[in-house]
């Protein structure tokens, strides 16, 4: 049993953990895009 969850951990651990931390890249990227169509739909309608 302790050879097979060793194993699991050993083979989705890292991607698992890939994942996450890109997600939360991206988290922060996407808000400031977010920000930055808001900004732009915005000036747009002032003209």
């Amino acid at each position: 049993m302790m050879e097979e969850m060793v194993g699991l951990i050993g083979n989705f651990g890292f991607p698992v953990a890939v994942s996450l931390y890109l997600l939360v890249r991206l988290e922060g990227k996407l808000e400031t895009l977010t920000e930055s169509i808001h900004s732009l739909s915005a000036a747009l309608l002032r003209r």
